[in-house]
């Protein structure tokens, strides 16, 4: 348990490292307030754990560990509520802009992705870590990083492109109906 100096130097640390690791918590869950417990919950890991961090420099690294961990224990344990479906709902856009709308897909097929696969492509691609400081954060091999990151990137681009023939097919319907009624109007 951290004590006096060392409490803090956690309360630094936090103050100072808080945006960047909600950043990382919400790219390991999709939804905001699920990310916001997550770090939380990392948060009270990690104090405790605190004086145990030798290089304090490394707790990035420990606490996204403890934050991909913790994932993994909601996931295990999680009952399922969720129906599955041939068809996804579409992607939620709050403020209609493009950027918007391609970080919302990305956040939505980033959930069919495993809980390992999924921490693969965030912390090579988002946190840009090398291939070597992705397998020691989550314990692997770098061989099984690159192969499983293959999978990964293979797994999303066939969403993609699955999500892409949905779009154009469901627009030739609606264009089918309207060119129905206007012959049934004519």
């Amino acid at each position: 348990m951290a004590h006096g100096g060392e409490v803090l130097e956690f309360e630094e640390y936090v103050r100072t490292r808080q945006d960047a690791l909600l950043r990382s918590a919400r790219r390991l869950v999709p939804d905001p307030v699920d990310a916001q417990d997550l770090l939380q919950t990392a948060l009270v890991r990690t104090y405790g754990r605190w004086d145990g961090i030798a290089d304090k420099s490394l707790a990035d690294a420990y606490l996204r560990r403890v934050m991909i961990n913790t994932r993994t224990e909601w996931w295990r344990a999680r009952k399922l509520e969720e129906v599955p479906t041939e068809q996804l709902p579409d992607a939620s856009v709050e403020d209609g802009t493009e950027q918007r709308a391609d970080r919302a897909l990305l956040m939505d097929i980033l959930g069919v992705l495993a809980p390992k696969q999924r921490s693969v492509v965030v912390l090579r691609h988002w946190e840009q870590m090398s291939t070597e400081e992705t397998a020691a954060a989550l314990g692997m091999s770098a061989g099984t990083v690159k192969s499983t990151l293959h999978r990964a990137l293979a797994r999303l681009r066939q969403e993609l492109e699955s999500r892409e023939l949905d779009a154009h097919a469901l627009e030739r319907a609606e264009q089918g109906d309207e060119r129905g009624t206007e012959r049934c109007a004519a």
